[in-house]
Order: structure tokens, then C-alpha cells, then sequence
């Protein structure tokens, strides 16, 4: 059951994070509605530097956003296949992608919409079980 609900939840943020991706680099579902944002997006460069404008920049951040989710997600399935027991046996490794999944949750509910929510909630809800069967 352990290996079960972080499996679940990983898998879940592992697809968020492709589905993310792909939606970065392959559709236009992340260009505003309005033409008239996004070419102002294309002539205006953050205040930190003048190097990049805001539409690459934005791009950039969704292409981050997903490698980390992806990474993430990545990095603990290979953990729970090759050292199960080390993160069982620790408890910032087994309490980790609970507090993850809750600052992805507060995001999520302050600046995203309801897919995003409803899939990191269900993850934040496997971790949680897992974490508690791991350390009680």
C-alpha cells in the first residue's frame, strides 16, 4: 500500500508535468486570448534584464515549471524502484512530497485553475497516506 499511493501520487505530477510541456512547446494553449498581449509581450523585456523579452520569458518559466515536476516526479520513482526503504526509512525523504504537493496545492489554488488543483490535491492526499504509513 506504501509503494501504491507514492506511486500514484508521482505519476500524477510526472503527467502534469508532460502534459505541461507539451502544452508549452506544442500548441498555444499558454498564448493569451488577446494578439494585442502578446505582442506587447514580445516588446517589453523584464526589469532585470533586457536580454530576453516577456514571451520568451514566459515560455521559459512553463518550460522550467514542467522540468521540475517532471524531475521530481522522475527522481522519487527511481527511489521507490531502486531504495524503497531509504525513503520509508527517512522521514524528510517520506515527508517530502508532502510539503511538495503543498506548496503546489497553494500555488494551484491562487494562480492556476481546477485541473491542475484537483490532479496535485489527489497526489497531496497519496503522499499523505504514504508518509503516515511510512512513519507510524
Amino acid at each position: 500500500m506504501e509503494k501504491l499511493t507514492l506511486t500514484l501520487g508521482l505519476t500524477i505530477f510526472g503527467l502534469l508535468g508532460i502534459i505541461h510541456l507539451f502544452y508549452t512547446f506544442l500548441t498555444d494553449k499558454f498564448a493569451p486570448l488577446g494578439i494585442n498581449v502578446k505582442k506587447a509581450m514580445l516588446s517589453t523585456s523584464p526589469r532585470i534584464t533586457k536580454q530576453t523579452d516577456m514571451w520568451r520569458a514566459w515560455i521559459g518559466f512553463n518550460a522550467s515549471h514542467s522540468l521540475g515536476l517532471i524531475g521530481f516526479a522522475v527522481i522519487y520513482l527511481y527511489l521507490s524502484i531502486v531504495h524503497f526503504q531509504l525513503i520509508v526509512s527517512s522521514l524528510v525523504l517520506s515527508t517530502f512530497p508532502v510539503i511538495v504537493s503543498i506548496s503546489y496545492l497553494l500555488l494551484a489554488q491562487k494562480y492556476w485553475f481546477k485541473i491542475p488543483f484537483i490532479g496535485i490535491a489527489i497526489s497531496l492526499l497519496c503522499f499523505s497516506v504514504f508518509a503516515w504509513l511510512a512513519n507510524f
